[in-house]
């Protein structure tokens, strides 16, 4: 029997002893580490291994397909973009196959589990979920990158503040060209829609939901392309305006800087079609993780992009109210930033963290305790304070509030969330 070609990027001695010259379907228990998580539709065989303290996903493909999803893959990492990391490449010629490798993308889950296991009818919680495919979709866009296949069932959804990140993990039928044309980009864009429409129907069907909520369901899967063109035009719209306003250039940078991009350039260039000493304002955007980059120049924190909006607004908070404490001494900023570290920070992600029976990251389980602090303070008209939001985060929190979004990533002990008995103005059926 030929011996298969192994393209290993992490060359482990646990990835190295797997028995490659076996097709995956083949594998036994019993010899090897394999893990058996959830797994959503899929046109191939997937299973998942532990080795050398790692977990990995591996697929089997043909041989061109596979080479094809190892090198899109590549390229986006090598764009930075949010998908999942080719670890290998492994061809079989005995069996005519190949196996690809890629990390396992911890702290993530599909939306089926997150779906069925939040209380009925949570439009606000698939809002977050379109919300961040479309900017999955507009980064990949930016970057030359068409999908070809977009749907609910090929993303990976995990924690962000607030927000969730959505991660690519099927780019079987990606391409990558030097730029898109917008026929292009409708054309995944219609994808998205009837991919999305479908998923969710079929997904309420399989938990007994009445047929009756289908057109709202599709009705929003028909709002994804004005939510995509409202972000495409934010980044791609090119200002018009006399040379005398150029105070304006302000806002539309803080607007890109609010949506998390960083602004790599702006140019003022005499618009053409005018005669009125009218300017064009070009706007060159880079990473979608400008709060990020902030925190981490001011604290060196490693946090992503939604997290780091929340945490900075916490540290400003903190620095105005020992301002306020100490009217008679300057409070540099780096004595804030100290003081909010060691003060607030890591003492309330360790209480926040064990609110939530550690289920993922201690930092993502203070931006929740934040949240929910803010909600239930606003519900009452006053600052709950720390305890009562600890006590809303460990048993209830605010039903719409992404703190409810709590799931585990592992396929056991994942906690289901009942649905409250009584939701006012909120149609039961979903």
């Amino acid at each position: 029997m030929t011996a298969p070609d192994l393209r290993l990027r992490v060359p482990s001695p646990g990835l190295v002893a797997l028995p490659w010259d076996r097709p995956l379907a083949a594998w036994d228990p019993a010899d090897v580490p394999l893990r058996e998580l959830p797994v959503g539709p899929s046109r191939h065989l997937v299973r998942f291994v532990e080795v050398d303290g790692t977990l990995w996903a591996l697929k089997e493909l043909p041989p061109r397909i596979a080479r094809k999803e190892f090198d899109n893959l590549r390229h986006l990492e090598s764009a930075g973009l949010p998908a999942v990391r080719p670890a290998g490449l492994v061809t079989q010629p005995g069996h005519d196959c190949s196996i690809l490798l890629t990390r396992y993308l911890t702290g993530s889950w599909q939306y089926r589990r997150l779906i069925a296991r939040l209380p009925p009818n949570r439009p606000a919680q698939r809002a977050r979920l379109f919300d961040a495919m479309v900017g999955l979709l507009v980064e990949l866009h930016r970057h030359g990158v068409y999908w070809g296949d977009c749907s609910l069932a090929n993303t990976l959804f995990s924690r962000d503040g607030q927000l969730f990140q959505a991660w690519l993990v099927d780019a079987e039928t990606s391409e990558v060209h030097p730029s898109l044309s917008d026929g292009q980009r409708q054309m995944d864009l219609d994808i998205l829609v009837e991919n999305v429409a479908a998923g969710m129907t079929d997904l309420a069907a399989s938990l007994g939901r009445p047929r009756e909520i289908e057109p709202q369901l599709i009705a929003e899967a028909m709002e994804l392309p004005e939510r995509y063109e409202a972000l495409w035009n934010v980044l791609h719209g090119e200002a018009q305006f006399a040379f005398g306003d150029r105070y304006r250039v302000e806002a539309i940078v803080r607007e890109l800087n609010d949506l998390g991009y960083v602004v790599d350039e702006v140019s003022l260039a005499p618009a053409d079609d005018t005669a009125g000493g009218e300017v064009r304002l070009r706007v060159a955007v880079g990473e979608r993780n400008h709060h990020a980059r902030y925190l981490r120049e001011l604290t060196g924190l490693e946090v992503g992009e939604g997290q780091a909006r929340i945490l900075l607004g916490d540290l400003r908070a903190h620095q105005r109210a020992i301002a306020q404490e100490h009217p008679e001494r300057r409070i540099t900023e780096e004595q804030a930033i100290a003081s909010w570290l060691h003060d607030v920070l890591i003492p309330g992600m360790r209480r926040a963290h064990a609110a939530v029976r550690h289920v993922g990251t201690a930092v993502q389980a203070y931006c929740d305790l934040l949240e929910v602090r803010w909600l239930l303070s606003e519900q009452n008209g006053a600052d709950v304070g720390t305890e009562r939001a600890l006590e809303a985060l460990a048993e209830r929190a605010p039903t719409d509030s992404a703190a409810r979004s709590v799931v585990v990533d592992t396929a056991s002990d994942i906690p289901v969330v009942e649905a409250d008995p009584a939701v006012p103005d909120v149609p039961p059926e979903w």
